[in-house]
């Protein structure tokens, strides 16, 4: 009897570590939450979060022309952690921990019913960002203007190409300075 009590104890405390952890994976926007879901390491090094697709929330996509006039070259496709849209939209703020995620397609344009289309094709890489209202991370030139930054090739998404944000990341983002380097015009979501 003391033998299945034991059992089913370690199960239940098994349960809860599972629970746990997936809840690390989709809760709210939260520092603490960032390396209990993988996204930053103890030394800032950031990664593209796993299974965000499931657990975040769609903020709205990119359509980048291409060069002839014909179609779009790029699709970008941004999600947001949990609780960033609401929170965001409660105060007009990326709260602490945000994490921001954004899928970089090559488009594929063609001739459908509708007109010319294009669409999502094959994948480039992913640009996370990482909100950080208190620099916890001084030290990490992927680290500053309250976020973290860093480029994915799509070949590995645990380990960025980028080296210094202000070098690789942030001179797409001088436009936006003034709505804390986000451009959020183009998320509906993010309207109150």
């Amino acid at each position: 009897m003391r033998i299945i009590s034991a059992l089913n104890l370690g199960l239940a405390g098994l349960s809860a570590i599972a629970v746990v952890s997936a809840y690390g994976q989709i809760s709210p926007a939260a520092s603490d939450d960032w390396t209990k879901a993988g996204v930053v390491d103890a030394s800032g090094n950031l990664r593209v979060p796993a299974g965000y697709r499931a657990g975040y929330q769609t903020l709205g996509s990119w359509a980048v022309a291409a060069d002839d006039g014909q179609g779009s070259k790029e699709l970008h496709v941004v999600y947001a952690s949990p609780g960033t849209i609401a929170s965001y939209r409660e105060t007009g703020r990326f709260p602490d921990g945000a994490v921001l995620v954004k899928e970089v397609f090559e488009a594929t344009t063609e001739q459908m019913t509708t007109g010319k289309v294009s669409r999502a094709g094959t994948l480039k890489g992913w640009f996370v960002m990482v909100k950080d209202d208190i620099g916890r991370h001084a030290g990490n030139k992927l680290w500053g203007d309250g976020w973290g930054w860093s480029w994915f090739d799509a070949a590995n998404p645990s380990k960025t190409t980028s080296t210094d944000y202000k070098a690789d990341c942030q001179s797409c983002h001088v436009p936006a300075q003034a709505s804390d380097w986000i451009y959020v015009a183009g998320y509906p979501p993010l309207k109150r």
